[in-house]
């Protein structure tokens, strides 16, 4: 486990952003940097970190973090459904296969949690009982588990835009996919989130929420792209402490970027106006508690090494 003088040391090397023209043509998301050449494309995992939609700040080691536990997942995975993987060059990079994407984000919640707008307790809270087709019963706690992990999925804004909490009826009534697709996503879904519950339950980490995002390859197979399982999309509690901390009605021990979330939040930023400046312990920590979910729900450790990582990916994609 890096110590927080390490993480530290770090800061003014985090990857903000490549611009490697040789590598195709680039396209920009949040926190990735993707250059697409034919059937396959290079995502670069930077250390951008989003949240309300809005690119907050740069934690170091945050992109070696998703990439490695995105592999991870990915091979504990392949068998409920195919994903764009390919190879793992550098630790900041994974080559896939080009795909199309679809314009939604697969939501999988097992508990009832989350402050952004559109997370299942903001909306529960200010009395909404109909969450994305989803009949929620009055009286739940926050953080109380579902009888049945529910699935939200939200549309996938453009760039700038914010994501939008839908219902499955409404994907279908405005042609963004057919019935069948979404039976067949709702299916794959549910099952990579049971996977994803049973083996951490094995580290003792209780997997909250998930989002999931999906494409189809050359040959129109559905395909999981993307990432899975990492910080940045899921929330992780600690299993020994979830119930004496539920009853008594305090935060739940988080290991995920919620954080940081919650540290903007109660600042009064949620996405709209100027971005409070993140102070560089505040970065740190989100960076230890990046490092610490890696290392235990994969049970690996993480070796992380202060320096240039953009002239570490130019050596191993020999650019």
């Amino acid at each position: 486990m890096l110590d927080i003088k390490t993480i530290l040391a770090q800061i003014p090397f985090c990857l903000q952003g490549t611009d490697f023209s040789n590598l195709g043509i680039k396209y920009q998301g949040k926190v990735r940097d993707n250059y697409t050449q034919g059937y396959k494309r290079i995502l670069i995992a930077t250390d951008r970190l989003s949240a309300f939609d809005r690119i907050i700040c740069t934690i170091p080691f945050k992109g070696q973090v998703l990439n490695r536990m995105a592999q991870f997942w990915f091979d504990k995975t392949k068998d409920i459904v195919q994903n764009h993987a390919i190879s793992y060059p550098d630790p900041n990079v994974i080559i896939g296969k080009e795909c199309k994407p679809l314009a939604l984000e697969m939501v999988v919640r097992g508990y009832l949690t989350g402050v952004t707008s559109t997370s299942a307790w903001y909306n529960y809270e200010r009395g909404v009982r109909n969450f994305c087709g989803n009949i929620l019963p009055d009286g739940m706690k926050k953080n109380q588990k579902f009888d049945t992990p529910i699935l939200t999925p939200s549309t996938k804004a453009e760039k700038g835009d914010h994501d939008e909490s839908i219902s499955p009826d409404e994907l279908i009534e405005r042609g963004i996919i057919t019935e069948d697709l979404w039976d067949k996503l709702a299916d794959i879904s549910l099952k990579l989130f049971q996977r994803g519950v049973e083996i951490c339950a094995k580290q003792g980490i209780i997997l909250v929420d998930t989002k999931y995002e999906f494409g189809f390859d050359e040959n129109g197979d559905l395909t999981l792209i993307d990432e899975i399982h990492t910080p940045d999309s899921s929330r992780f509690w600690f299993e020994s402490e979830y119930e004496i901390r539920f009853m008594e009605g305090i935060e739940q021990k988080k290991i995920d970027k919620e954080y940081l979330r919650e540290w903007l939040a109660e600042r009064g930023f949620r996405g709209e106006g100027e971005i409070p400046m993140i102070p560089e312990e505040v970065r740190a920590e989100t960076a230890r508690r990046y490092i610490e979910a890696y290392k235990l729900i994969t049970g690996q450790s993480f070796d992380g090494n202060v320096g240039d990582v953009t002239a570490r990916i130019k050596e191993n994609l020999r650019i």
